[in-house]
């Protein structure tokens, strides 16, 4: 798929699959496009605001193409809101089990799922948006649903894990829900004052 045939279109840079389905979903009431690209990017150490820049950069000079990045990371407050920009690599070595540990005999679970979006054009400087969703570490991993720490993470006002609703469910108020929705209708914009 050509950006030039298809306006609505953009390129989003990841090689997780969860991450494409629940754009795609998203967008599609923006009647947006998703096309998706495997490049993968050097990720750099700093906040989840400058490592989407930084990758939405690398691919849309790579590329020579707008593109979106996400970077997203799991926020815990009584931990200094570890494990943050390291949660993938966390996630990979510790895993759930291990931030149960971490969190074993601690009161304030307070905690935060971050997701920033990342934009580039190779000739634009990168933009950022950020989604937000508070809530809680359970006790124990729940639900079957999801990936990574979702079955660990009880959102505000509920009392089920992500990982025990269904993708549809998770992507009406999800973190990614809210970067991706504060960037289409920026995208959109974009778009008509390009042409």
């Amino acid at each position: 798929m050509n950006q030039t045939e298809n306006p609505l279109c953009i390129t989003f840079i990841t090689g997780n699959q969860h991450k494409v389905k629940e754009a795609q979903g998203i967008f599609h009431q923006f009647n947006i496009q998703v096309e998706h690209i495997d490049l993968g990017y050097p990720e750099i150490q700093g906040e989840l605001e400058d490592v989407a820049r930084f990758g939405a950069e690398y691919a849309a000079r790579r590329l020579g193409r707008p593109v979106i990045v996400e970077d997203a990371g799991l926020f815990i407050k009584a931990l200094n809101w570890f494990p943050g920009t390291y949660s993938s690599y966390v996630q990979d070595t510790l895993g759930n089990e291990g931030i149960l540990k971490l969190m074993k005999n601690v009161n304030d679970r307070y905690a935060e799922f971050r997701s920033v979006i990342g934009f580039a054009t190779p000739k634009t400087e990168p933009k950022t948006f950020l989604g937000v969703v508070g809530g809680h570490i359970a006790h124990q991993e729940k639900g079957k649903y999801g990936f990574a720490y979702d079955p660990i993470f009880i959102p505000e006002k509920y009392d089920l894990t992500f990982g025990e609703l269904t993708r549809e469910k998770k992507n009406e108020f999800s973190h990614r829900r809210r970067s991706l929705e504060r960037f289409a209708p920026w995208y959109k914009d974009f778009l008509v004052s390009e042409e």
